[in-house]
């Protein structure tokens, strides 16, 4: 009874403590437990910041049954103390259905708390002692793909792991891991998709609108930044001999070729102010085309329009502004003729491709205007509606006869980050090859599916794209296809064709356009241009180079360099500017014009190399009562000058009044545009009055009566000295030389003297040979200036410049 009450009441102090202790020993265990996951739990979680991973190399990419798969890469302790008993195992993580499970794998390629997959192990693994802090070990594992337990055909995830432990957390555990896709297709597919990747061969601008005065009219580059990219490990040059082996379709800028092909005969650096250098890369521009066409030889070759305009800023900023679309067709004109000329090669213009493959309908219209009917989009702006269970083909009518090419996005895109380091190039690869891989397994139905990626890949991108394409045209999924074969095939029937609206465009895209103050500078550039041409003899030295700097003007490549844009347009204007002004008239000082009538000559001077013809030169009286020109206000006449000379020209004059006339000079072309600025200077007028008319009557009259005074005399005392015998000027008839008469205006003004009264002195002579049709009778004056055997001076005629009648 006593144990009984005892129990059931409140116990002995003695049991109390009895059943406390075995509570406590009962609970150590699991708090111990508790304590070491606790701890575990940080460890694990640091850890992915104490060791990195990085895997430099996976080979082969994409194994095939056989094949023995090497791994290899660096493990880094970022930690403060050292790892011991360090591993590195290879797992095998799950297969991925979908292509969006790879792209979230992807993201969380480095992630403890994510499921690790399964680990190789066996002789599988690489093991350290110890691994220093911030020392990277080189790790290389290769292991039979029999080895790995690989299931059916699919992607897998595939992972590299380093565990050990610390002084701080003295337990085995996983301490970095990199993650990667391992794409397994055992054998070969029954059906394989079509792959068609375009492999672009662009750059920015580097010619200038400049050239030399010489025959050969040497370029000017901007800068020599294009001998950098075409030498020996150039970005261009690797993309040239990484292309060369692969089944491509070579996407080439015309401009490019262009500039090369210049910079072999001879180019010039563009330096401060006005100054050139030298080029000297002609060697390695000529080794450049030289591979170049026997990389593409056999091989599908698209040609973009002249330095690949900016279709999207035409089509949003630059179609209101009149001429704009006239451009693009220009460059499409010449794009196949360059190619062919430089490549020996008959490219494809057929088609346009559009910033990012973003479309939108003014886009697509502006895209077709040039002739092209294909359009090259991307899947991230026409993207599907139809709710499809695969990826389509990428051919799709979109009306009017034109085809949109559906590049793939995310395949595209797949090497645009940095892959400077081998890690970053590896996973992009292994990433591409995985999508590729599921895009095929998504219908038995085969398919063409179209890469396009970015413009202007470095170097480093394009090594990586190389292994990536080398490793696909070596699947057992896929097969490579030419562009315009791939637009050619059947489209899918539940495939979207509509295009997206404008408002969908991206304003990250739309940011980096052309402004609408772009075009409207090249506007006023063409028509400068269209008004200096017309007066040339040799046109094809100014239309040619400044037809393809405005094309230039419109290129892609100026997306993101607003600045740059800028100053290469004004650039060319302000050159062209420079040029127009070497046709000119020089500048005239106030002309006195003592008389009634007389000449006035007007100087215009070509500073050129070749000649100027077609132009028309006004005199303008602004006061035609007082004073007229060729018996009218005005007066035109025809121009044509030497390059490097001057030529005058002479307007016959009539006054009416005494006093100061104002008259402009102005050149105008034959169908009627103002050439240049004017030249403006006053003729002042001082006609001979009644009263001095009388003094120089009587002035002549004097003189006529004294010379006949002094004939008299002399005949009177001749013919005394007849009566009075033979004299000294007695002639055998009987007769006598008359007296010499003195010298007059008229008899001097007879004298073949190269001067201002004689129609036939050599001013007279350039007069005529100037082709001046009005005034060529009249009597040259002081003022005209001296025949044009070398080029006339510029400089303004002297103050008080008279013009005599």
């Amino acid at each position: 009874m006593a144990e009984a009450a005892d129990f059931q009441g409140t116990p002995s102090p003695a049991r109390r403590w009895l059943r406390r202790t075995g509570a406590l020993l009962a609970g150590a265990p699991l708090l111990a437990g508790l304590i070491q996951l606790s701890m575990a739990a940080p460890a694990q979680a640091a850890g992915s910041d104490a060791v990195s991973v990085a895997l430099d190399s996976l080979s082969p990419s994409a194994p095939g049954d056989g094949d023995t798969l090497t791994v290899s890469g660096t493990v880094t302790n970022n930690g403060k103390q050292a790892v011991t008993d360090a591993q590195v195992d290879l797992r095998v993580g799950a297969q991925l259905s979908t292509r969006s499970a790879i792209d979230s794998a992807a993201q969380h390629s480095d992630d403890l708390q994510s499921s690790l997959g399964t680990a190789v192990g066996g002789k599988y693994t690489e093991d350290f002692d110890s691994l220093a802090p911030g020392v990277a070990e080189h790790f290389s594992i290769s292991v039979p793909v029999d080895k790995l337990d690989l299931g059916q055909d699919g992607v897998y995830q595939f992972g590299v792991s380093l565990s050990g432990q610390t002084a701080a957390q003295p337990w085995n555990q996983v301490l970095g891991i990199q993650r990667t896709f391992l794409p397994w297709q055992s054998s070969e597919a029954g059906t394989k998709t079509k792959t068609t990747y375009l492999w672009p061969l662009i750059s920015t601008v580097h010619v200038t609108a400049k050239t030399g005065a010489g025959e050969l009219q040497t370029p000017v580059f901007l800068n020599d930044d294009l001998a950098k990219e075409i030498s020996p490990g150039g970005r261009l040059a690797q993309m040239l001999a990484l292309g060369k082996d692969l089944d491509v379709t070579w996407v080439i800028d015309p401009d490019l070729l262009a500039s090369v092909d210049a910079m072999t005969r001879g180019y010039r650096i563009q330096g401060a102010g006005d100054s050139t250098t030298a080029g000297t890369h002609q060697a390695v521009a000529k080794q450049f085309l030289a591979d170049l066409q026997d990389a593409v030889a056999d091989k599908e070759v698209v040609a973009l329009p002249f330095a690949d305009p900016d279709l999207a800023s035409l089509a949003h900023n630059g179609t209101s502004v009149t001429g704009s679309l006239s451009h693009l067709k220009d460059a499409t004109d010449v794009a196949a003729t360059t190619v062919q000329t430089v490549l020996h090669v008959t490219p494809s213009t057929d088609f346009a491709w559009p910033v990012n493959g973003a479309v939108d309908p003014s886009i697509i219209k502006v895209a077709t205007s040039a002739g092209a009917d294909t359009v090259i989009a991307r899947s991230d702006s026409l993207q599907e509606t139809g709710g499809l269970s695969y990826t389509p083909s990428a051919a799709r009518p979109i009306g009017g006869g034109t085809t949109a090419v559906v590049a793939d996005a995310r395949l595209s895109t797949a090497f645009e980050g940095d892959l400077t380091e081998a890690d970053s190039a590896t996973l992009a690869v292994q990433q591409f090859l995985a999508q590729s891989l599921e895009l095929s397994a998504q219908t038995d139905k085969q398919r063409s599916i179209v890469v396009a990626p970015q413009r202007t890949p470095s170097a480093s991108q394009a090594q990586a794209m190389a292994t990536a394409i080398t490793a696909l045209q070596g699947s057992n999924w896929s097969q490579s296809q030419d562009l315009a074969a791939a637009a050619k095939d059947k489209p899918d029937a539940g495939a979207t064709t509509k295009i997206p609206s404008s408002s969908a465009y991206p304003s990250s895209l739309r940011k980096q356009e052309l402004p609408r103050t772009a075009f409207e500078q090249i506007a006023r550039t063409q028509d400068k241009l269209d008004n200096f041409q017309v007066i040339l003899t040799n046109q094809s030295r100014v239309v040619t180079p400044f037809g393809r700097a405005i094309n230039r003007e419109m290129s892609t490549s100026w997306r993101g360099r607003g600045s740059e844009a800028d100053s290469f347009r004004t650039g060319v204007e302000s050159w062209l500017d420079s040029l127009t002004d070497q046709v000119k008239l020089i500048d005239k000082s106030e002309t006195k014009l003592s008389g009634r009538s007389a000449t006035i000559p007007v100087t215009v001077q070509n500073n050129l190399v070749q000649g100027v013809d077609h132009l028309v030169l006004r005199l303008t009286s602004t006061m035609p009562t007082r004073l007229e020109i060729g018996g009218k206000a005005y007066y035109e006449q025809p121009v044509e000058v030497s390059g490097g000379h001057s030529q005058s020209v002479k307007f016959s004059t009539s006054a009416n009044a005494n006093g100061r006339v104002g008259v402009i000079a102005q050149l105008y072309t034959e169908d009627g545009q103002e050439y240049g600025a004017p030249v403006q200077f006053d003729v002042k007028v001082t006609e001979v009055t009644p009263t001095v008319m009388l003094v120089i009557g009587g002035g002549v009259l004097l003189l006529v009566l004294a010379g006949f005074r002094m004939y008299t005399q002399r005949k009177r005392a001749a013919a005394r000295r007849a009566e009075e015998g033979d004299g000294p000027d007695a002639t055998d008839d009987g007769t006598t030389d008359a007296p010499d008469a003195p010298e007059t205006p008229e008899t001097k003004s007879s004298e073949g003297t190269e001067g201002p009264g004689n129609p036939d002195a050599g001013g007279h002579r350039r007069l005529e040979e100037s082709g001046a049709r009005s005034g060529a009778d009249d009597p040259e004056q002081p003022s005209d200036p001296t025949p044009d055997t070398a080029p006339e001076s510029a400089d303004p005629s002297g103050t008080g410049e008279r013009v005599d009648r």
